[in-house]
């Protein structure tokens, strides 16, 4: 039988402009004609203006270039096996009302399947207001688990081991003094600090740009996380000491970009306040971790991760001069976007939240939050909250998604996409330096302005209809949503407020009086270490209010100037 002859390919580099702009001739051009294309032009969140085909013309790198998994730069993943090998942790931001209320959906979700507790806190804790402050009246366990003593977090974590669990705290401005309380919680179990694992959020410099859960000034705040950075790597091998969040950049309004760029500039300026002290790069950058957002533009969100990862990776070897390849790796946890979360046919949500989720998950997280449907009204019940796990579930099981690792990667669309994110965001790195650096950044109002402009057009184009929201201003319905209600009651706060005043009247006065007075010293110099007496001032049954009015009493009080 004569062999079939195989038709020559058109594809070749040499010709793929010619065969493109026949394609358009003879194929687009007619089918124009039939069917208008939607728009004049397509834009992602970003406002990225997007071609309607990618061929390997737009991809500047070859297989070569592109790299692979576990290798340098990373794009394609950390690890040479990645899912295959390890699943991603599956954590629930979990936290409302008391410690007692909180540590009971901790066991819950434990049981059905969680792999690691996420703890959210209330306004007055983030704050680092005590539970009787008269600032905290309506706020106590509302959107997260109230705490103000090491008898609270005890009572949050009971029945729990930290060593045999890893734990992440979202916890900013009062960070060492709630991480403080973690470790003297493990230390009344018989619990080595060493054995502890998990994260710790501490990145400060995020809350001046974005979240605006911010205690002392923007420079006095980075010594503090200095300070748990340099606590971690002596003592506590296995805890990150900062998770650098991008989630709450995004939530504030920010594009995919700048999520990106201010992220990782915030990261690099902790890198260097290490150095500075004297921390050697390899001790640790293997513990820096970061947090990031899953928003709905599905391909604009893996390439962002892939972006994240590689620019990481080159900073930390060229520029920071790290040896080890762990100190290169961009770690990660992803929260789907909160802010995409609509009141309106809220059971959508959970449409969202899955192709979120699928974006962190082909995008190589390490650990995931699904957004509960009901989260843009309440805090999750429980069965929304155990459909939000399952979400997670239904991925790593059933779909085939851990089947291969980057299984993008080579795609035309999004190798140009994470190519041309690295461009912008150094663009934001180049303006920043030239601006004397993030602190200085943040002073004169630069990213607070450039997220706001960009939040401010986003609703403007949904408001004008220019851009869709299912629910929202398109396929809209009028029937009310219909959610089991989760309702904090202020009891909440008045059964906090007896622990705290009896704990007040048990402790040794003068042993806390001493302690309070160390701490301020430490603070008041430029080289002493504050966790040590943060954790002696626990010891001695002070609390979070009275560490945070001590250290007040040192650094002062910020206020930021409105940029409106």
């Amino acid at each position: 039988m004569a062999a079939t002859k195989r038709p020559s390919s058109p594809n070749t580099s040499s010709s793929l402009p010619e065969a493109q702009r026949r394609w358009e001739d003879e194929a687009v051009k007619p089918a124009l004609e039939k069917w208008p294309e939607r728009n004049a032009s397509f834009r992602n969140l970003s406002w990225v203006d997007i071609d309607r085909l990618y061929t390997p013309v737009n991809s500047h790198r070859d297989a070569a270039q592109l790299g692979y998994p576990g290798q340098y730069p990373f794009t394609r993943g950390i690890h040479p096996t990645m899912y295959q090998g390890r699943q991603w942790s599956m954590r629930m931001f979990s936290g409302f009302g008391t410690p007692e209320d909180t540590n009971r959906r901790f066991h819950y979700l434990l049981k059905h399947g969680e792999s690691g507790l996420s703890i959210a806190f209330d306004d007055p804790t983030l704050y680092g207001l005590d539970v009787d402050d008269p600032q905290t009246l309506g706020e106590v366990g509302k959107c997260g688990v109230n705490v103000s003593s090491t008898d609270d977090m005890e009572r949050l974590l009971k029945g729990l081991r930290p060593d045999e669990i890893t734990t992440s705290m979202t916890i900013n401005a009062p960070a060492s003094i709630i991480w403080g309380m973690y470790i003297v919680d493990a230390e009344k179990k018989g619990i080595d600090r060493a054995l502890l694992g998990g994260t710790l959020q501490n990145d400060i410099l995020k809350e001046y740009i974005a979240q605006k859960e911010f205690v002392y000034p923007p420079r006095a705040a980075l010594r503090l996380v200095t300070d748990t950075i340099e606590y971690a790597t002596k003592h506590m091998p296995r805890w990150n000491p900062i998770s650098v969040s991008g989630y709450h950049i995004r939530e504030a309004g920010s594009t995919a970009v700048q999520e990106l760029a201010f992220t990782l500039a915030d990261g690099f300026t902790y890198v260097e306040e290490a150095l500075k002290r004297g921390i050697a790069p390899d001790d640790f950058l293997p513990r820096i971790s970061f947090f990031f957002n899953a928003h709905n533009d599905f391909f604009e969100e893996i390439a962002k991760f892939r972006a994240a990862r590689r620019i990481w990776a080159q900073r930390t070897r060229e520029v920071y001069g790290a040896k080890k390849e762990r100190s290169w790796w961009l770690r990660f946890h992803t929260q789907t976007a909160g802010c995409s979360c609509t009141a309106e046919q809220p059971e959508v949500n959970i449409v969202r939240t899955t192709l979120q989720a699928l974006s962190a998950v082909i995008g190589g997280t390490q650990s995931l939050h699904t957004n509960s449907y009901d989260e843009a009204l309440q805090l999750p019940s429980e069965s929304a909250a155990r459909i939000a796990l399952r979400t997670q579930q239904i991925l790593a099981e059933e779909v085939g998604v851990i089947d291969t690792i980057d299984p993008f990667g080579g795609s035309y669309y999004v190798e140009w996409l994470t190519d041309r994110m690295e461009e912008e965001a150094n663009k934001y790195f180049d303006r920043i330096e030239e601006m004397g650096g993030v602190v200085a950044a943040i002073e004169k109002g630069y990213p607070q302005r450039e997220i706001q402009e960009a939040s401010f057009r986003y609703q403007s184009e949904i408001e004008a209809e220019q851009r869709r929201v299912v629910a929202v201003n398109y396929a809209r319905a009028e029937a009310p949503p219909k959610v089991p209600p989760l309702r904090i009651p202020e009891s909440a706060r008045d059964a906090q407020i007896r622990r705290l005043r009896r704990l007040r009247q048990s402790r040794d006065a003068a042993q806390w009086s001493r302690a309070l007075e160390k701490l301020r010293k430490v603070a008041a110099t430029e080289s002493g270490n504050t966790m040590g007496p943060i954790l002696e001032a626990l010891r001695a049954q002070a609390t979070l209010g009275e560490i945070v009015q001590a250290l007040e009493e040192v650094y002062g009080h910020f206020r930021e100037t409105s940029m409106f």
